[in-house]
């Protein structure tokens, strides 16, 4: 390798010397160093250059015996040893500059002053040596000779380096891991170098490995004020995300603030405003917007109810139901609201959202009867998320409405009233937060209640089910009660908020059917029940016997039949109440008269239901007693409470049967279903269960992706006679028709009801034997099933 360093010496040189003094020219026109700093760096590049400039210049004309020769040679070689130390000089000043400039330091190092007073003195000293020969000399040819003292000519630039490092060791805390790292390479590679030239002779590698690290000194402290220039960049960015977050927590404090005011006219709206925000945003995300489409939406939502300020009180406060009056009135609320929010030039969809908030897809809102995609998209998906918040929020002339209630009106909106597409996705979330909530939770029950007049204060309901549950409380008699009664009872109802109604909108709005009334004594009134049968116990000893005050309720329930035990502590007796039917819940409402109810504690034990547990004191009300065709009839009190016996799909088949939705249907998903699926004995819940498809017929399909893709098409033809139609004709009992299609792992699956069209394709992931086909539902009857 010094052999090739040797050839190529002089190129290498010349090669480094003009790297140099470019970094010396961008260095002139560089403004992002602290100036100081700067010239420092410059000096260094100057010193560097001239360096091997002369050191060059010095192998040129060594042995030329010219008189130009004799004299550039003498010059070169002088300046290359005034110079060497004249780098270290340098470097001395950089350092210094680097902190007490730039890093603030303000002490002196006694370190550094004697580097500089010693670099200096070995200038001087090299200076010297050019006449007295100390270091090298000259003979008759004119050629370079090192002197008995040469290596003191090292001292310097081996020795003041090193001192210089336990400065730069010091205070490395001040300096950048790349600024350390560029003066430890100034420092080490040369000194490395000198070590290495003593024993290279004719080779100035010391020089050259000088001039290199002063060229990536240059170019370190450009990668570090680059690092500085991106830190501060990105601290601004930061800070003006900052700014941004605290504009936008403003703008969002300011919005609420405007719509509490806002809402205060009306104490029935109070807290809509962000629910309908909420849920805007939610509709908004899944279409795949980002977090800016769900921004705007969130806030459009938010104020497109603020022209609610611009209707009067008298038509706001109505205790009734709306009149035409009232229904005019409102109709200025989003003209009202885009006045109010054009004034925010800088967000002009926030009155696009309040304007259009009220169009209907159809064609048939207000205030310019837009239709479809007519309507900004903004305002479409608050028209979704603000009508199933009103619905569901109680009014001064209606009761708030169930989810499900809801979701029934967006199934049978979507297209007419709703947007498909963000109908379809109120669908899903509905659905989605339905599971979330546990409608039979135990622990919203009341711990004690106080009964006044008889029902003046009612339990939450207790969810009778499929085991047994035991109810216990201690209950307090009046002695002075007005009319000489007191006593506990139980009521047995079934309503979709497990509460007990007696205003006549209420029981309408939460669907409220009330069974019987039972006391602990041989007392019940039946209301809706078919039969109540009451037996009085013995002292049984199969129950704990109870202290004064105490009572409990052990109830059960199969199908249609409710068992109750009834014991107090001088009475039981065993209740059989037969129900209209086996699809209602039923809840237990703890209530009395002149009594006071605590220490209420509910325990659902493990005790499964069977059907021999309750003896039948009315007979089955089936629906399905009909003639049987190619697979046995079911009848589906629950959600896909009974299935019938799979059939293996081959390449096409076709299902006809006879279905009836029961009298206790109310909506339009209850009705008869489509399953697609494998298993290891072709039933559904086998073992090895893979569900592909659940396609409901009146067009809605819950969409398996765990192991198949669907993609379903629901059209309503011209014979479609609208809902409400289409459940009375579905209540009185429909012929059915389903068709497959098998080509190898997709599966087509079409099917028509009352002009409902539906169309489904399957393509499954996995890789099953076999694929087989199903029905069942929600709350009908399928009977006369025959495979074709």
């Amino acid at each position: 390798m010094f052999e090739v360093i040797r050839s190529y010496q002089l190129d290498l040189m010349l090669l480094l010397c003009g790297a140099c003094g470019m970094m010396t020219i961008l260095l002139l026109i560089t403004k992002f160093l602290d100036k100081k700093r700067k010239w420092s760096l410059i000096l260094m590049e100057i010193v560097a250059f001239f360096l091997l400039w002369f050191d060059r210049l010095a192998y040129i004309y060594a042995g030329d015996p010219s008189p130009k020769g004799f004299v550039m040679v003498r010059i070169s070689n002088c300046m290359v040893f005034v110079l060497t130390s004249g780098v270290v000089w340098s470097f001395n000043i950089y350092i210094s500059n680097l902190l007490k400039n730039e890093k603030g330091i303000k002490i002196k190092s006694k370190r550094l002053e004697v580097v500089g007073v010693a670099s200096a003195a070995g200038m001087v000293l090299a200076f010297i040596s050019a006449f007295v020969g100390i270091y090298y000399y000259f003979d008759e040819n004119n050629t370079y000779h090192r002197g008995d003292f040469f290596l003191i000519s090292y001292i310097i630039p081996i020795i003041c380096p090193i001192i210089q490092y336990t400065v730069i060791r010091k205070y490395k805390k001040y300096f950048s891991k790349l600024i350390f790292s560029s003066m430890i390479l100034y420092i080490y590679v040369p000194i490395i170098c000198g070590v290495l030239q003593i024993f290279t002779y004719g080779i100035s590698i010391v020089n050259m490995a000088m001039v290199a690290v002063s060229v990536s000194l240059y170019i370190f402290t450009y990668l570090d004020i680059n690092n500085t220039v991106e830190r501060a960049h990105d601290i601004e960015i930061q800070n003006m995300e900052g700014e941004k977050e605290r504009m936008q927590r403003l703008f969002d404090q300011t919005a609420k603030a405007f719509v509490s005011a806002v809402e205060k006219k009306d104490d029935f709206v109070k807290g809509n405003a962000v629910k309908i925000a909420e849920y805007a945003r939610k509709l908004t995300a899944r279409c795949g917007l980002d977090k800016e489409h769900c921004d705007m939406a969130y806030y459009a939502a938010l104020l497109h109810d603020v022209g609610l300020i611009g209707i009067p009180d008298s038509v706001i406060k109505n205790e009734d139901d709306p009149n035409a009056w009232d229904a005019e009135a409102f109709r200025q609320k989003p003209i009202i609201g885009r006045e109010i929010l054009s004034n925010i030039k800088e967000y002009p969809f926030l009155s696009e959202g309040a304007y259009y908030s009220h169009e209907r897809y159809n064609g048939t809102g207000y205030p310019e009867g837009l239709k479809g995609n007519e309507i900004p998209e903004i305002a479409r998906v608050i028209a979704v998320a603000d009508a199933y918040v009103t619905m569901t929020s109680k009014k001064r002339y209606r009761e708030a409405k169930p989810d499900f209630v809801a979701r029934e009106a967006f199934v049978k909106g979507a297209g007419n009233e709703f947007d498909p597409e963000f109908a379809e996705l109120m669908v899903k979330i509905i659905d989605e937060e339905s599971q979330d909530k546990n409608h039979d939770d135990l622990s919203v029950i009341e711990k004690e209640i106080s009964c006044k007049q008889y029902r003046s204060s009612i339990s939450t309901g207790i969810p009778i089910e499929g085991n047994v549950i035991k109810v216990k409380f201690n209950c307090e008699l009046s002695k002075d009660a007005p009319n000489g009664f007191s006593a506990p009872s139980i009521i047995l109802f079934d309503s979709y908020d497990r509460r007990v109604h007696v205003d006549k909108k209420a029981i309408t709005a939460y669907n409220y059917q009330e069974f019987a009334e039972v006391w602990f004594d041989d007392h019940s009134i039946s209301t809706r029940a078919r039969r109540i049968r009451e037996i009085k116990l013995d002292a049984a000893d199969k129950y704990d016997k109870l202290n004064p005050g105490e009572y409990e309720i052990i109830a059960s329930k199969y199908d249609d039949h409710i068992r109750l035990i009834m014991r107090s502590y001088d009475y039981e007796k065993e209740d059989i109440i037969s129900l209209t039917d086996g699809s209602t819940s039923t809840y237990i409402g703890i209530t009395g008269e002149n009594c006071d109810i605590s220490d209420i504690t509910i325990d659902k034990t493990d005790e499964v239901v069977h059907s021999e547990d309750i003896p039948r004191i009315s007979d089955e009300i089936s629906y399905i007693d009909h003639m049987e065709s190619d697979i046995k009839n079911i009848q589906i009190s629950q959600t896909r409470s009974s299935t019938t016996d799979g059939v293996e799909l081959g390449n096409k088949l076709r299902l006809n049967f006879h279905a009836m939705s029961l009298p206790v249907a109310n909506f339009i998903w209850h009705c008869p279903y489509i399953v697609i699926y494998t298993s290891d004995n072709g039933q559904v819940n086998g073992d090895n269960y893979h569900e592909y498809a659940l396609i409901k017929i009146n067009g809605e399909s819950d969409l398996k992706k765990e192991y198949a893709d669907n993609n379903i098409i629901m059209k309503k033809k011209d014979t479609f006679p609208g809902w409400d139609e289409w459940k009375a004709q579905n209540k009185e009992g429909v012929e059915c028709e389903v068709s497959f299609e098998k080509k190898n792992l997709t599966v087509i699956t079409t099917t028509e009801n009352l002009g409902i069209f539906i169309e489904n394709t399957t393509v499954i992931n996995d890789n099953p034997g076999k694929i087989y086909v199903a029905l069942t539902g929600d709350r009908c009857a399928i009977t006369d099933i025959r495979v074709r």
